[in-house]
């Protein structure tokens, strides 16, 4: 009896998390789904179904459209910008440089941060009044101009700016990992047969870390998807609608205009995206190959 029971006492410790985990966030999921085929406006509303009609909606509206833009543009930078400007650096600290504990410190730091501070300082670092237009101003340079932040066309870049530099220590840090996992025999055994080292690195060590560039990509996949706070802070959505994402225009819709079934449809193709993203990486994980069994 008490065997049995010291074997069953884990399950019932973990049991309460487990339950309120899956009825918290699946639960929440359903619930957004039922809410995006309703005319739910200030609040839930269970009597009127619509179907599709807030889906139809959503993708006639211009600002959707525009939200959807700027996420395909900054997800393709901000992946792309953190995962190149993380490979440099790891390549860079992989060999053996000076104070590469402080180094390493000093770039993975900024991942420290929530996205709420990094957006409030680049907000101010940027601000044409108060940061680098203004200090090129004071030192003489008075031609210079930075004002892509109040600019409808490139305020997304801004975000871009802000997001890799938060970014780029964290995939340096998961290839540097990846780099010295690598037996140093494979590297020395190249040089003996004349490869030069951006060879090595491009023909024999980029290859061996796949993996670790997938696992990369996904999990800042994953945030861009998730930049809410960052366009919040930085820019809250202007000049006007001009840096919107979908998690902006869901907080927007739901809690400012006060249209829950629309935000709830936007909210339920943002599930959408991250599970295009997230489905096939666990699949490819899960899945059995005949030689692992």
């Amino acid at each position: 009896m008490s065997r049995s029971f010291e074997s069953l006492l884990p399950k019932l410790v973990v049991a309460p998390a487990f339950v309120l985990g899956f009825a918290f966030i699946y639960g929440l999921m359903v619930w957004n789904g039922v809410l995006s085929v309703t005319a739910s406006r200030m609040l839930p509303n269970y009597d009127e179904f619509v179907g599709l009609a807030q889906y139809e909606k959503l993708f006639e509206m211009d600002r959707w459209w525009v939200a959807l833009k700027n996420l395909g543009i900054f997800s393709l930078l901000y992946v792309g910008g953190a995962l190149v400007l993380g490979l440099v650096l790891a390549i860079l600290l992989d060999q053996k440089v000076r104070a590469e504990g402080f180094l390493r410190t000093v770039y993975l730091y900024p991942m420290a941060l929530s996205f709420i501070v990094t957006g409030t300082a680049w907000k101010w670092i940027l601000n044409p009044s108060l940061g680098i237009e203004k200090l090129m101003h004071d030192l003489g340079w008075t031609d210079f101009h930075f004002d892509w932040l109040v600019q409808s066309d490139t305020a997304i870049y801004c975000v871009v700016i802000a997001g890799i530099w938060q970014s780029a220590g964290f995939a340096m840090a998961l290839f540097l990992a990846g780099l010295r996992g690598i037996d140093d025999s494979i590297i020395k055994a190249a040089q003996m047969d004349g490869a030069s080292l951006p060879r090595i690195y491009w023909r024999i060590i980029l290859p061996v870390l796949r993996p670790v560039v997938f696992s990369t990509i996904l999990v800042l996949s994953h945030l861009s998807i998730k930049s809410f706070d960052l366009v919040m802070a930085l820019t809250a959505g202007g000049p006007g609608y001009a840096t919107d994402v979908p998690a902006t225009f869901m907080y927007v819709m739901s809690f400012t205009r006060g249209q829950i079934g629309l935000g709830a449809a936007s909210a339920t193709m943002m599930l959408a995206t991250v599970a295009a993203v997230v489905v096939p990486y666990l699949y490819s994980e899960l899945r059995a190959k005949p030689h692992d069994r």
